[in-house]
């Protein structure tokens, strides 16, 4: 059983899986694809988008809004809530869960999937907006190379 899907929220795979669809793949639908609705697009709906409901967005359901379910939020499924399906929870279907369905797994199967931006982009923002404890939290669980400063 995955979190609850939101009515108008928009998400992206945001595993480390780099198969179509992933977190980490950059095909159509993927994670770190640039393409339209695509997971590291600018464009309207897209995971790096400032626009509403976008990865970069701070209206409600954006990945950066401190709004329930937003990518700032600490309440239940929010991107920095620590309880079940929260952003920071390490249990399964968490966002930091290397388990299959959580945001640190590999696998191609019950991909997590999240309204933040893209991790490295996410930790940059937290560290940016003063969230350093979040951003160290994630740094532990996040391989090296999708660190900000050894992603861009």
């Amino acid at each position: 059983m995955a979190r609850p899907v939101v009515p108008g929220m928009r998400t992206w795979p945001r595993n480390l899986s780099t198969s179509q669809r992933g977190g980490l793949s950059t095909s159509q639908y993927g994670g770190m694809s640039t393409s339209q609705y695509g997971g590291a697009s600018t464009s309207q709906y897209g995971g790096l988008s400032t626009s509403q409901y976008g990865g970069m967005s701070t209206s409600q359901y954006g990945g950066l809004s401190t709004s329930q379910y937003g990518g700032l939020s600490a309440s239940q499924y929010g991107g920095l809530s620590t309880s079940q399906y929260g952003g920071l929870s390490t249990s399964q279907y968490g966002g930091l869960s290397t388990s299959q369905g959580g945001g640190m797994s590999t696998s191609s199967g019950s991909v997590y999937m999240s309204n933040i931006p893209p991790w490295p982009y996410f930790v940059r923002e937290l560290e940016a907006r003063g969230y350093q404890q979040q951003a160290d939290l994630i740094r532990q669980y996040l391989p090296q190379f999708l660190w900000p400063e050894n992603f861009f």
